[in-house]
């Protein structure tokens, strides 16, 4: 369905208004007026796009206020911005090739860290026999933060098994967990402790954080390596006037942030559980295993996300909750689905 406006806690279709809980504005940034103030003003500063390689003699400071803030807010000793999550992917997996003998990934994993041979963790249930083999070899293990279908974070209990001849390197795609959750949003990077030799995180910042583009975060040696790489030297940056708004809006994400937990807290206080609905009071999604839900609530003038993420998949039939959702909002939707409950 086309629609004409941004579709925030409402979306009017066909001259009718529903409640809408799609899309990915889990901080509810996009419309937010004094978000789109400090993005205005910064346009005005910066311009609309500034179409030059990073490695110009020309160095803008809003690319280094930008990136501070970001290495500070994830916990890790540094960041680089790029143009989208999908470039920060790609541009990790092309360095990690080099030095990498043999990929391993989670199951549902994005396109944006997906390379060709990897192999599955897990195979028959058990880890893949290869990570504890005794062969000494570079591995590099690809997650994401938050797997589709999930409402939790990863389970990587399962890389404590992997012996010290095998050296890990760890890349983790937190597109759908840098904002949420975590220390004020900073997402679950900062969590990983583990014995592995780099851990490294992308994530797109056109969800939580409202502005198109993406970041990479690890140790400096590493965001280095990435900032001297032919692709990252050839492209042009993200948008600066963006990567500044970063810094300046510190107070507002962690306002929404709080926002976001205390929706989440009033669900979690009225929702009946049910295993037809997969819900977890730390995380903006509900994950719907009855289809016929999806017509009920469209009945009740409610939208939710229901499209097929990649195309050999089941259709993702999801609940986004926002933090500019309103209590009333939220009681509506949770009104019909602990109605469907007890039928």
């Amino acid at each position: 369905m086309n629609v004409d406006q941004f579709p925030d806690r409402t979306i009017e279709i066909n001259q009718e208004q529903y409640l809408y809980f799609g899309g990915t504005a889990y901080l509810g940034l996009p419309t937010n007026k004094a978000f789109q103030e400090l993005a205005i003003q910064n346009i005005r500063k910066w311009g609309t796009t500034y179409g030059s390689s990073r490695n110009a003699n020309i160095k803008l400071t809003a690319y280094e206020n930008g990136e501070t803030f970001l290495a500070h807010h994830i916990q890790a000793e540094s960041a680089v911005t790029v143009s989208s999550g999908m470039l920060a992917g790609k541009l990790v997996t092309e360095q990690l090739t080099k030095t990498t003998d043999c990929y391993f990934h989670f199951s549902d994993l994005h396109t944006a860290i997906k390379t060709p041979n990897s192999l599955p963790i897990f195979l028959n249930h058990q880890i893949h026999p290869r990570l504890t083999d005794s062969k000494a070899e570079k591995i590099t293990i690809l997650t994401d933060g938050v797997p589709s279908y999930q409402t939790k974070a990863v389970d990587l209990s399962v890389l404590k098994e992997i012996p010290s001849h095998k050296e890990v390197t760890l890349l983790i795609d937190e597109s759908h967990s840098l904002g949420i959750l975590g220390k004020n949003g900073g997402g679950i990077y900062s969590h990983i402790d583990l014995p592995i030799k780099r851990k490294i995180m992308v994530s797109s910042l056109g969800k939580a954080f409202g502005l198109t583009g993406g970041v990479i975060a690890s140790d400096i040696s590493f965001i280095d390596q990435i900032k001297n790489t032919d692709t990252f030297i050839s492209a042009a940056g993200m948008n600066p006037a963006f990567v500044q708004t970063l810094a300046d809006a510190t107070e507002i994400y962690s306002i929404q942030h709080q926002k976001l937990l205390d929706n989440l807290h009033h669900i979690d206080q009225k929702l009946i559980k049910n295993d037809a609905i997969q819900f977890d009071k730390t995380y903006p999604l509900l994950y719907l295993e009855d289809e016929n839900l999806i017509e009920i609530l469209e009945a009740n003038k409610i939208i939710i996300a229901n499209f097929k993420y990649q195309k050999d998949t089941a259709p993702l039939n999801r609940i986004v909750i926002t933090a500019n959702h309103l209590p009333e909002d939220l009681d509506k939707l949770i009104e019909i689905l602990n109605d469907y409950n007890f039928k």
